[in-house]
């Protein structure tokens, strides 16, 4: 390292602080020791700002809990990690809401604190770049709620500069709820077509028949209740843009039809002989796989390359995590605002959790969460919302639902039925032996010290939580 971090270790144990200066200081660091939790705020009050604190929990006069919440008053950006004898699961917990980045269990070994220290060393340096991009904010690109702060979104954006000038076709795809809306309006204001109509047709709203009108209209006495002629969504978006959503869950005989007046700019209505002539730019959108939709004969092949002049695909949120913060701010003015209440600054934590959420439901579920966020005004709460959904979808879910799905060889599957299997033998006998650790290697017939590398791969080292508690992964990852 050119320039030392500096750690700070708090303990009122003096072969505790002696032993953790010598093995952080043979690995580079600047290490200061104090013996008291006040002693550690009186240097904190003075300005000093060690790149991490090493707490002790369990400390007469003021305990190591009451020590980081104050530390929290002071400055919410230290990089904290606890100390303990105790796994109390309570007590893990409060740490963590409270700020702590990480929780090691005494007697601990070098690599957990290597890997807690890497942990905290990530989450600074998450932070400066947060704080970079708020800083930047005035400077990204934001068209209609589009936050381009990723890579990929920023490359989206400069397609859609280039792309929205020409009167072309665009297809849009992406998972439900990416926002594929968003990039069609931005296409549209950026278009000479800006002061035209932007009419959006979501096509698996309507069934075909209904579709058919309400794209082309009908003429008086087309069919039963037709008391009089009405327009469809092409004549309105006359000299505009038309955005047809989830475009492949049109049927086929519908589709034939699009393709002709994609071809021709010309219809007739339901009923009608006269054609209507369109000049309309239409954009489409899906959430399905295109290959496979054309495959299976549900979506025409020629319809798709009449379309697919140019293509955007919009990545998952779960792809682009940096925007999450400035995603859940916007979201946090926008309806603070809607709703009149007064725009809560979410802790770090729940901006962390957000971020490790793989929101399947993308923006959508996100712009929702954030909803509940400013009526409920309960930090803590959506904090413990986040770990129970993540919780639920691990459950549900077990082998990552946020991953592409993959093939799974058979030695995949043998090793997972097998993995599987340990961590229930190995919870059956904790519970058991009410978290004997001791008791339950025995029973298990196992050494002590390959439980706890087990307990730790599984994530059952957190307490005395049940299997399906979200608490203990979150205590880990933290």
């Amino acid at each position: 390292m050119t320039v030392k971090e500096r750690i700070l270790v708090v303990d009122d144990e003096p072969s505790i602080r002696k032993y953790l200066q010598t093995l952080l200081e043979v690995d580079g660091y600047e290490v200061n020791t104090v013996n008291s939790g006040s002693e550690a705020l009186a240097l904190l009050d003075s300005g000093d700002r060690p790149h991490f604190i090493i707490l002790d929990v369990l400390m007469p006069e003021m305990d190591g809990v009451e020590t980081l919440r104050r530390m929290m008053q002071i400055d919410r950006g230290l990089n904290v990690v606890m100390l303990s004898c105790s796994n109390e699961v309570t007590t893990v917990v409060e740490a963590i809401r409270i700020g702590a980045n990480d929780y090691l269990t005494k007697p601990f070994e070098k690599s957990e604190l290597d890997a807690a220290m890497l942990k905290c060393r990530q989450k600074r340096e998450l932070r400066r770049e947060n704080d970079a991009l708020r800083d930047y904010c005035d400077r990204l690109t934001e068209d209609l709620s589009f936050l381009a702060a990723s890579p990929q979104m920023v490359k989206i954006r400069q397609q859609i500069l280039q792309i929205a000038p020409v009167d072309v076709p665009v297809f849009v795809a992406g998972e439900s709820g990416v926002g594929k809306e968003v990039v069609a309006r931005m296409i549209h204001m950026r278009s000479p077509r800006v002061n035209q109509p932007f009419i959006k047709v979501n096509c698996a709203a309507l069934p075909s028949e209904l579709l058919e009108s309400e794209l082309f209209g009908y003429e008086q006495g087309a069919f039963t209740g037709a008391l009089r002629a009405k327009p469809g969504k092409f004549e309105m978006a006359n000299k505009g843009t038309i955005f047809l959503d989830e475009i492949a869950e049109m049927s086929p005989q519908l589709q034939a039809k699009m393709l002709h007046v994609l071809q021709d700019h010309q219809f007739n209505r339901l009923g009608g002989r006269q054609l209507v002539q369109c000049d309309v730019r239409v954009l489409a959108a899906t959430n399905v796989d295109v290959r496979e939709a054309i495959q299976s004969g549900r979506f025409r092949e020629d319809l798709y390359y009449r379309l697919n002049v140019f293509s955007i695909t919009v990545p998952p949120l779960r792809e682009r995590t940096r925007e999450i913060p400035l995603l859940f701010r916007h979201f946090l003015e926008k309806y603070s605002e809607k709703f009149q209440k007064q725009a809560m600054e979410p802790s770090n934590n729940l901006i962390e959790a957000a971020m490790n959420y793989p929101w399947p439901g993308n923006l959508r579920e996100l712009e929702n969460f954030v909803k509940r966020y400013i009526i409920l005004q309960d930090d803590e709460g959506s904090f413990r919302e986040l770990l129970e959904m993540a919780a639920t979808r691990q459950r549900t879910s077990p082998r990552d639902a946020s991953a592409p799905q993959k093939e799974q060889g058979l030695k995949a599957l043998v090793r997972g039925l097998k993995d599987e299997a340990e961590m229930e033998a190995i919870a059956d006998a904790l519970e058991k032996t009410n978290w004997s650790r001791k008791e339950a290697a025995r029973m298990l017939g196992i050494s002590y010290k390959a439980l706890l590398y087990k307990m730790r791969q599984f994530k059952l080292d957190a307490g005395r939580a049940p299997r399906s508690s979200p608490v203990a992964p979150m205590a880990r990852n933290s």
